[in-house]
């Protein structure tokens, strides 16, 4: 019989502070995020937010907020223009500095996201995922996470799912304060921005190795 151990800061305390935490957030930086709102109005026009449908905690799906960095450039045939054309500098800038994820603090607000955890990812990737994967979704998506810290879009998908599980499986007070602390530090820096290979990453295309 396998006897399940209660994690007191995961079942109970981490919500409260994602609360306390992003309400106070959103009073200390609602100036800013006025800011950076009528610039993104200005330089890359209407609407001011991206929306996008992704999926959280029990692989929930939730529309998740950031500041839109990208225009809508298209080509002759009306399609979109690749990332790496329609998005500016100043998007470049919004994404290094992390000020376009600065919405989702409405996002934690609501209880969709926390303020540590696996990143949110694309609702299309939920059927490619192998079921060691999935335990990404045992916890809620964060606004920064362990993988995050640990090279953001530099890593392989291998890599990132493997830091996702780490976290879910050691969920911690001291754990998520040392991931805060490591985000500031990230973004000071501006590491891992970009993948090698890519304007943002590349997509994830599932698993080409059955898990044993």
């Amino acid at each position: 019989m396998v006897v399940e151990v209660i994690n007191p800061y995961k079942r109970i305390f981490k919500r409260p502070l994602d609360l306390i935490l992003s309400l106070f957030a959103i009073i200390c930086l609602s100036p800013l995020i006025l800011i950076i709102a009528i610039l993104v109005r200005i330089k890359l026009g209407s609407p001011v937010l991206f929306k996008q449908k992704r999926p959280g905690y029990n692989e929930k799906v939730f529309t998740m907020y950031k500041f839109r960095t990208m225009t809508d450039e298209r080509g002759l045939n009306g399609e979109l223009l690749p990332d790496s054309i329609r998005l500016t500098t100043f998007g470049k800038f919004l994404r290094s500095s992390s000020l376009d994820e600065l919405p989702e603090l409405f996002n934690i607000l609501l209880g969709d996201m926390s303020i540590i955890g696996p990143r949110p990812l694309l609702a299309q990737y939920l059927p490619l995922y192998n079921p060691r994967q999935k335990r990404r979704h045992e916890v809620r998506p964060g606004l920064s996470g362990l993988a995050q810290v640990s090279g953001r879009n530099a890593l392989s998908w291998e890599e990132k799912f493997n830091f996702d599980i780490e976290y879910v499986d050691n969920v911690s007070f001291l754990g998520d304060l040392k991931i805060i602390l490591l985000t500031f530090k990230k973004v000071l820096v501006r590491e891992g921005i970009n993948s090698e290979t890519a304007a943002t990453m590349e997509y994830f295309e599932g698993n080409k190795i059955k898990e044993e």
